[in-house]
């Protein structure tokens, strides 16, 4: 009887420690094990990364990392780490939290406007995506792949319209590159490139023009109007006289893009360099920045009017005053000027 006894606690003992045991691997498995208090939590794993890289980049969003290893290595996940950006969920468990990290790669948005140069473009999406602003400078820049798509080193931003775009945020500096020509080629419908023929401008001089349209107006509702007095400049014969052109020349020849040039001077408009619309007839060889869309738009089909000239309106800030004659354009100069003048604005 008391060997019965025995017996029965023990099973008892047993069935308790299996229960328990039952209990402890299900909460291990399936117990919540995040540490963060948002909804959701992005996690990036950089290519190459080691097993012991990606629990580094989990530890401060998992309560139980001892745990989360144990299961991970388990399910088998150690050895096919998979690069890219995931979006853990508050409360997932360990088995939640691997089958995202092996599967669910999720895009980001990836945004981009008024960039000056491939430099400042690099910078900015290199803030975006895994790859470095050097590995994306040296695609953008790549000699080869320019010249087999048609690009030289000053036209070679036209390549890159701004616009919100997806990518995998593991994407390469090459396949970055890549993915933007194809926005470009998409952008470039025979619509456009039509309405540019009729203009007689390429694609790329339709961005030349339309960076000094961009660079001239932040108001997107008069750029047709300020393309419309260059298109009139350029159709006549005319040299473009374009200020935002001399600015660039003059921060090309600093080789400082951080100067700020609020006024242009008279001694500015003879700096020789090919950007400098008051010297040279010809368009500059490349955009002074990166137009956005609207102003691509405003060049594409601009506003047909007499106009050859605009001032800034000082009584209407960001907007301009235009002109259809020299002697009209000097009253209207004579305003601004003496308004920049009563603003203590010398440079």
């Amino acid at each position: 009887m008391y060997i019965k006894k025995i017996l029965l606690v023990i099973s008892l003992l047993g069935i308790v420690g299996l229960g328990i045991f039952s209990y402890y691997i299900y909460n291990t498995i399936f117990g919540p094990n995040t540490s963060f208090d948002a909804e959701t939590q992005s996690v990036y794993i950089k290519t190459e990364s080691t097993y012991n890289d990606v629990l580094k980049e989990l530890q401060p969003h998992i309560k139980d990392l001892k745990n989360f290893d144990m299961i991970a290595q388990k399910k088998g996940y150690h050895n096919y780490i998979k690069p890219g950006h995931y979006v853990l969920q508050k409360g997932m468990n360990n088995n939640e939290i691997i089958n995202t990290l092996r599967s669910e790669n999720i895009p980001v948005k990836v945004v981009f406007n008024n960039q000056e140069r491939l430099e400042n473009l690099a910078g900015r999406i290199a803030t975006q995506i895994e790859a470095d602003s050097l590995s994306l400078l040296q695609a953008f820049k790549d000699g080869a792949f320019l010249a087999e798509n048609g690009f030289e080193q000053e036209t070679a931003l036209a390549m890159y319209i701004p616009n919100q775009y997806e990518f995998y945020w593991n994407t390469s500096a090459e396949e970055f590159r890549e993915r933007m020509l194809t926005e470009y080629q998409r952008f470039w419908t025979e619509n456009r490139k039509a309405k540019a023929k009729k203009h007689n401008l390429t694609p790329q001089e339709v961005s030349v023009v339309a960076s000094i349209v961009q660079k001239e107006t932040a108001k997107v509702d008069e750029r047709k109007r300020v393309a419309g007095v260059y298109m009139n400049r350029y159709k006549n014969g005319w040299k473009l006289d374009a200020d935002p052109t001399v600015i660039y020349a003059l921060k090309r020849n600093l080789n400082n893009f951080d100067t700020i040039i609020k006024r242009v001077l008279y001694k500015d408009l003879t700096i020789n360099s090919p950007y400098n619309t008051y010297l040279y007839k010809d368009l500059p060889p490349g955009p002074i920045a990166m137009p956005d869309i609207s102003s691509i738009n405003a060049v594409l089909d601009y506003e047909n009017h007499n106009y050859f000239y605009f001032v800034a309106n000082p009584e209407k800030p960001g907007y301009h005053m235009f002109a259809n004659t020299l002697a009209q354009h000097n009253v209207n100069k004579q305003k601004y000027v003496a308004w920049i003048n009563k603003m203590g604005i010398n440079r």
